[in-house]
């Protein structure tokens, strides 16, 4: 079974703004910059295959930390919050009272209006899972929270109910085993970069 390493991008300003940028192209800011000078891979993944997000925060991550410009699959997007996109959500949760919680309670099936739902996100995702264990590599995946967040739920049967059975740092890798039918299970979560793989 190959091994998968899910990357979160260095920080924009939206994220310091709070922002739910989704599939909004937004730079990395001054800062996610200068904190990407820092980050660095285990040297045995420098020879995997590479591939990140189209979107210009995770192309730029993926370019220094694979020390090379890598391919692009648009199944790696972040999930596309549709209206939202530009909000932020504690002012949805304020602004929409009990039809925000109702639509927080569906789930894998909550989704914004124009957007797609995380069980969207995970069919898009599951086909790139499947190619990665047919080409038996080890690879790397610069990506985004909400697309990890559906892979952490994928290895873990978490429904998108309550606080996810993992919480994400960054920077980290967080690394799984592919089985031949795309099926994850975790190896590592939020292996700090740098550190060999376990």
């Amino acid at each position: 079974m190959p091994l998968l390493s899910l990357i979160r991008h260095a920080p924009t300003t939206w994220n310091e703004a709070g922002l739910i940028q989704g599939q909004t192209d937004t730079p990395l800011s001054d800062n996610g910059r200068a904190a990407l000078q820092t980050w660095e891979v285990p040297t045995q993944l420098l020879t995997a295959d590479w591939w990140t997000s189209p979107l210009q925060r995770c192309r730029d991550t993926a370019r220094h930390l694979a020390g090379r410009t890598v391919r692009t699959d648009d199944r790696l997007m972040e999930t596309n919050w549709g209206e939202w996109q530009g909000s932020r959500l504690a002012d949805l949760r304020t602004d929409l009272g009990e039809a925000m919680v109702e639509m927080e309670g569906r789930g894998w099936d909550f989704q914004p209006p124009g957007g797609e739902s995380p069980r969207q996100v995970a069919v898009r995702l599951q086909a790139f899972l499947c190619e990665v264990a047919a080409r038996n590599q080890p690879t790397v995946a610069v990506t985004h929270r909400g697309v990890i967040r559906v892979a952490m739920a994928l290895a873990t049967g978490w429904d998108f109910l309550g606080k996810s059975p993992v919480k994400l740092q960054r920077p980290a890798a967080h690394v799984f085993w592919v089985h031949a039918d795309g099926a994850l299970e975790i190896r590592t979560a939020n292996m700090p970069l740098g550190a060999p793989i376990p």
